[in-house]
């Protein structure tokens, strides 16, 4: 009788355990006589029977069938090929987890049983036990003796080369599907990848890079994300009432068109009870609370199963990294979590490898000599992949990875992971001024992922960084790449540090000379003066940064029109400027150049050639060869020689300087563009027409591409090829 009062009779038994247990009893009863003579009986274990067979190895058992299969039309085509012809072909599907392997899988298994006659075989090969047990009911379907099976099993024979036997000599020609096989070492060095004349074998893998794929006779299929219409497709089919295409499409992109993310979407927004979202609503939702809500689509789509959940099925490949002694994996990934799913230039994690800066307080720990194998296997595992952008070699990660990452961090891990993203960042911008197409392209790639670690690690110290690049790339000018992310991070850095805080009233001057480089005048006009108002009250009137303001405000209102008011702000700002920073102050001669302009346009002839002249000169004495300046203060002077109508002295300076540009800025700079557009003028003014019609044209081209079709820029060129022409004008 135990302590607690429970009586056995017979042969029962009592177990009592204060802990978590579980108990497995075997009972044998035998006839009179027919028991063990001498020991114990033998009652053979799990292991020894082998793995439980699979409930079927005929049909894909994938949860819910996928629907209409989108897009993958080519690889649709070479597979189909395959299953159509005598067989003997290995197929490796490969890609990052939700891309829709197994999807393509299921729809080439259907064809293959239904159009093509050939008998299916799925075997889930995520797992070493799993692959065999499915692998060995294979043969048993294919005529293999219980006997066989049973010796295969048991480890008394080779139980892949029995599977192999079966299949090669089946009377029937077969698809065989090893789905998810995420770990090729669970194919025994391809003892269970083999290929056979009677079938096809189709392979899907996150590893992208095994050597087993690299074996004679196997075809290797990189699949990856929908194109966008594709995408908006799928949201559309599966939630038609939700939205149209147009709505689709962003919540598509905002998906990063992963299908994985598309079907939760879809099946959310088709199985709401208490709440009917639409797409705009849905995508509006997404903005507010990540991509942590798509996982609640699982119960309408079949399940909570890891790999059915986005914020779930990274984890997979984390895990088996980790068992695979690269628990460092999970730690980069979390780093390149805290920025933005654009691609990071492989020199910002640089400076870790090299042991420049140290990732404190990152567990697990990421040491100098494990970023290299941590990368390595984020990009065999299809967690990640290496681009080229302008020469620049790049990693990138897809967003809503990204986006699950970064919400799985935990709380005591986020100030360090914060930290190191900031200081790797902060190392590898460039120095200000440097001036070359090079610093363009990484700066241009930099700037998204400033903007996103102000929103993962927001401080002070993350806010000035992300200013700081954005002025950055505003000099070079990218100015629609500035348009795009000024206003975002202008929103986060005063809801962060307060309207008149010195970064905040950066964040929205370069935002209001943003919107005056993209033909925003008006809006750019309003801007500035909120500034100027607000530095004048906090920082008092000859503030440096109060007479950037007067600057700024003066540009929208000199091409407004408005060239007598826009003359005052740039006296002011050039008069404070001289007396604050000193006359030769490179931001002093900027703003003598805004002088120059407006001179011409007011027809101040006299003033214009003494001011120019004498611009020229300071710049020159002043500045370093080729300083940008120098170059603004000789541009000024040709366009305002055009703007008077003096051409034949205009037309040198204006070569020179598109020469100038060209070489420091590289062809497709705003400015470049600008003088391009300048000397085609002059052509033009001196009767040149078809010389002036053919630059142009060029420059028309170019700054279409480069600041966009509505570009009032773009559009007045336009209209001046028209008028050229048709020899109604210059």
């Amino acid at each position: 009788m135990s302590e607690l009062g429970a009586r056995a009779s017979g042969q029962g038994r009592i177990f009592q355990t204060s802990g978590d247990q579980y108990i497995e009893e075997h009972h044998h009863h035998y006839d009179a006589g027919a028991g063990p003579l001498f020991g114990r009986e033998v009652v053979p274990t799990a292991s020894m029977a082998g793995p439980a067979a699979p409930d079927s190895v005929r049909m894909p058992l994938v949860g819910r069938a996928p629907g209409v299969l989108r897009n993958r039309e080519e690889l649709r085509e070479a597979l189909g090929a395959a299953v159509a012809g005598p067989g003997g072909d290995i197929h490796v599907v490969h890609g990052m987890g939700g891309c829709g392997k197994t999807a393509l899988a299921y729809w080439l298994f259907t064809s293959a049983v239904r159009d093509h006659g050939r008998v299916g075989f799925w075997v889930n090969a995520s797992e070493r036990m799993s692959l065999r047990a499915g692998m060995l009911a294979v043969a048993g379907d294919r005529g293999a003796a219980p006997g066989e099976l049973a010796a295969a099993a048991a480890g008394q024979r080779a139980a892949a080369d029995l599977v192999w036997h079966y299949l090669d000599h089946s009377p029937d020609p077969w698809l065989l599907v090893l789905d998810n096989a995420d770990d090729p070492t669970v194919l025994e060095d391809g003892a269970w990848l083999r290929a056979s004349g009677q079938g096809v074998v189709l392979v899907t893998t996150r590893h992208a890079t095994s050597p087993l794929w690299r074996t004679p006779g196997t075809a290797r299929h990189p699949l990856g994300v929908l194109p966008l219409d594709d995408a908006a497709q799928v949201l559309c089919d599966l939630a038609p009432d939700a939205g149209d295409l147009s709505s689709a499409r962003k919540v598509a992109e905002r998906l990063g068109r992963l299908p994985l993310a598309l079907t939760l979407a879809g099946s959310h927004l088709a199985h709401q009870l208490l709440e009917s979202w639409s797409m705009d609503e849905y995508d509006r939702k997404l903005g507010e609370e990540s991509t942590a809500i798509v996982d609640a689509g699982a119960s309408g789509y079949g399940g909570g199963h890891s790999r059915h959940l986005v914020g779930r099925t990274w984890q997979l490949s984390l895990d088996a990294l980790a068992g695979q002694g690269v628990p460092e994996a999970t730690t980069l990934l979390r780093l390149l979590s805290f920025l933005a799913a654009d691609p990071v230039p492989l020199g910002v994690l640089a400076p870790v490898a090299r042991g420049q800066v140290v990732a404190e307080g990152l567990e697990p720990a990421l040491a100098a000599g494990r970023l290299e194998p941590a990368l390595r296997a984020l990009l065999d595992h299809s967690l990640a992949e290496l681009v080229e952008v302008d020469g620049v070699r790049c990693v990138r990660v897809h967003g809503v990875l990204l986006d699950s990452v970064a919400a799985g961090v935990p709380a005591g891990q986020r100030a360090a992971v914060g930290e190191t993203v900031t200081r790797l960042l902060e190392g590898v911008v460039p120095e200000q001024g440097l001036e070359s197409p090079g610093t363009r392209r990484l700066l241009a790639l930099l700037a998204p992922h400033a903007s996103a670690v102000l929103a993962t690690a927001p401080g002070e110290r993350t806010a000035a960084l992300a200013v700081h690049v954005l002025w950055q790339v505003f000099e070079s000018g990218e100015y629609p790449a500035v348009l795009a992310l000024a206003p975002g991070i202008a929103d986060r850095v005063e809801a962060l540090l307060g309207m008149r805080h010195r970064v905040a009233l950066d964040a929205r001057d370069v935002e209001g000379r943003a919107l005056f480089r993209m033909g925003r005048y008006t809006e750019s006009e309003a801007l500035h003066r909120r500034v100027l108002a607000r530095r004048d009250q906090l920082l008092g009137a000859d503030h440096p940064d109060t007479l950037r303001s007067c600057l700024g405000l003066l540009m929208p209102l000199a091409v407004l029109g408005r060239t007598e008011e826009a003359e005052q702000w740039s006296r002011r700002a050039l008069e404070g400027q001289r007396r604050v920073l000193g006359e030769d102050s490179p931001e002093t001669l900027y703003t003598w150049t805004t002088l120059v302009e407006l001179l011409a346009d007011a027809r101040k002839v006299e003033e214009f050639e003494e001011q120019a002249h004498a611009l020229v000169s300071a710049c020159e004495r002043a500045l370093p060869p080729d300083h940008s300046t120098t170059v603004l203060a000789r541009h000024c002077h040709a366009g305002g020689l055009h703007d008077l109508g003096r051409y034949e002295e205009a037309e040198p300076l204006a070569r020179h300087v598109l020469a100038d540009w060209t070489r420091i800025r590289g062809g497709d700079h705003p400015r470049t563009l600008a003088a391009l557009t300048l000397t085609a003028q002059v052509a033009q003014g001196l009767g040149r027409t078809e010389e002036a019609v053919r630059m142009l044209g060029e420059a028309t081209e170019r700054r279409e591409r480069v600041l966009g079709p509505d570009h009032p820029f773009v559009v007045q060129n336009r209209q001046w090829l028209t008028a050229w022409r048709g020899g109604t004008g210059r």
